[in-house]
């Protein structure tokens, strides 16, 4: 089962969650094998990006999407990683060229150096016309050199966006996909995306020994030792008081929003004649879902009840009795 820890350092400004999703994650990588699946490399990326995502929606007070998505000029053109407020997740990347064994993020999305990471911020309720947030950061460091964990990558944003100094350790195979995240308590606010932060940083020698142990963590403990057994590896000499976890349906979970009410939107977006030619030259018009693998299927009648107006629609008949 998936499942979220938070905890914190008892007398520190430190602060820490831990991840393992296993059957969100295999759900995930099931619905995507009907599609031909993903490369390792891209699989494991995708994995880090999920259990990223959950660490930094869990992480912050927002009631909406929060989206991961690297992107760049690699084989792999786009990643994506979407998590809910109720931690509900889904994922999906574009694979357009070879992926070579054991390609790090450079090699994946950063060959000529123009790959980028955005954070973004939905809220669900949005007023017409305001504009999700969103943090963007390239895939390198200080001195420009190419980074080549997603973790580096995050870390970088969280100190360059939020003023915040942030440890990460990620992981993922074809079982589970992990994250530990160790972060320095803001001096002042929520520490929400978005708050300045720059009292402090780098200055704490308590968040700087924490981060120190967590930087022990090797990828095969972060993939399988449970959760009381992993902190007590790392922290035994720290007093830790932690929260309730977060599992099953109030824990990280696969669900997809797709639906056909959604496809049925997106079509009318296109407009008439552009799916009336595709119903004339395949007879149907197919619409796959890149995060769940459902498809979605509308024949000439589908199309014409899309474009038809609720008022124009003739009323649906009464039972008989």
């Amino acid at each position: 089962m998936s499942e979220l820890h938070k905890f914190i350092f008892e007398g520190l400004p430190v602060r820490g969650m831990l991840v393992r999703l296993t059957g969100a994650w295999t759900e995930l990588l099931q619905r995507r094998e009907k599609a031909g699946g993903y490369p390792e490399p891209v699989r494991d990326l995708l994995g880090e990006m999920a259990a990223a995502g959950v660490l930094m929606q869990a992480n912050i007070k927002f009631d909406g999407a929060l989206v991961l998505q690297i992107q760049g000029d690699g084989p792999v053109r786009l990643a994506v990683a979407e998590v809910q407020p109720d931690l509900a997740l889904r994922a999906t990347a574009t694979v357009t060229g070879e992926v070579a064994q054991g390609a790090g993020l450079e090699a994946l999305v950063n060959v000529g150096g123009q790959g980028r990471c955005a954070i973004t911020l939905d809220p669900n309720d949005k007023q017409p016309g305001q504009q999700p947030y969103q943090g963007v950061v390239g895939l390198h460091g200080d001195l420009r050199e190419p980074l080549q964990q997603l973790s580096e990558v995050l870390e970088h944003y969280m100190l360059q966006s939020e003023q915040l100094d942030t440890k990460l350790v990620l992981a993922a195979d074809g079982q589970v996909a992990a994250g530990l995240l160790i972060q320095r308590l803001p001096v002042e606010g929520s520490g929400n995306l978005g708050a300045k932060n720059e009292d402090g940083i780098g200055l704490s020698e308590d968040y700087r020994r924490v981060a120190l142990l967590a930087g022990t963590l090797t990828r095969e403990e972060l993939l399988t030792l449970p959760a009381d057994k992993l902190l007590h590896r790392l922290f035994w000499e720290e007093t830790l008081r932690r929260f309730p976890p977060l599992e099953g349906a109030h824990g990280p979970r696969f669900e997809c929003r797709c639906s056909r009410q959604r496809v049925a939107h997106m079509l009318r977006s296109l407009g008439r004649e552009e799916i009336d030619g595709l119903i004339e030259e395949r007879g149907t018009a197919e619409v796959g879902c890149e995060f769940c693998g459902a498809q979605y299927r509308f024949d000439a009648v589908d199309v014409g009840e899309v474009f038809t107006s609720p008022r124009d629609q003739p009323p649906a008949p009464s039972a008989v009795h």
